[in-house]
C-alpha cells in the first residue's frame, strides 16, 4: 500500500489548505497539501519536498505526526499520514493547485475536503487545539 502525506500549516490562528486541481483525482475538493512517498523517502523528506513543489516553501521543518488513515478505493488504497509542519521559508505559491487557503480551524468543516482528509478532520482539529496525540481513523 502506498503512504502519502499531508500537512498541517498554522500561521495567525489559520490553517492552509489547497484546491485540488478539477481535472484530477477528487479534483475540486480542497485539502491539506502533500504527496505520495517515494521508493526509499522517509515521510518528512517527503513532505518537505512535496511543499517545495507544490507550494515554493523551502526549508520546511516537519514536526510531530499527528494523524493517520487510510483513503482510496479498492484498487489504490493509501494511507495518509499527517504532520505538523513547524516552520518554512518563503511564500506559498499556486503552482499545483488551483487555489491556497488560509481558514480558521472551525471553518475547515465548511469547505468541501478530499474523502481522506475529511475522515481525519476530527483528530487533526483536536491535534491544533492540543488536546489529543496522533490518531487514527479505525476504531479501537
Amino acid at each position: 500500500m502506498k503512504q502519502v502525506t499531508a500537512a498541517v500549516i498554522e500561521r495567525r490562528g489559520k490553517v492552509l489548505i489547497a484546491l485540488r486541481s478539477s481535472e484530477g483525482d477528487q479534483g475540486g475538493k480542497w485539502e491539506f497539501p502533500g504527496g505520495t512517498i517515494e521508493r526509499g523517502e522517509a515521510p518528512a523528506q517527503c513532505l518537505a519536498r512535496e511543499l517545495e513543489e507544490e507550494l515554493g516553501l523551502h526549508q520546511c521543518r516537519v514536526g510531530e505526526l499527528i494523524a493517520k488513515g487510510r483513503g482510496g478505493c479498492p484498487s489504490a488504497p493509501f494511507e495518509l499520514l499527517v504532520f505538523r509542519v513547524d516552520d518554512f521559508r518563503g511564500s506559498v505559491k499556486t503552482l499545483a493547485h488551483d487555489e491556497v487557503r488560509w481558514v480558521r480551524p472551525r471553518d475547515l468543516a465548511r469547505h468541501e475536503l478530499a474523502e481522506a482528509d475529511a475522515r481525519l478532520l476530527p483528530v487533526i482539529l483536536a491535534a491544533l487545539e492540543g488536546g489529543e496525540e496522533a490518531g487514527s481513523d479505525k476504531k479501537k
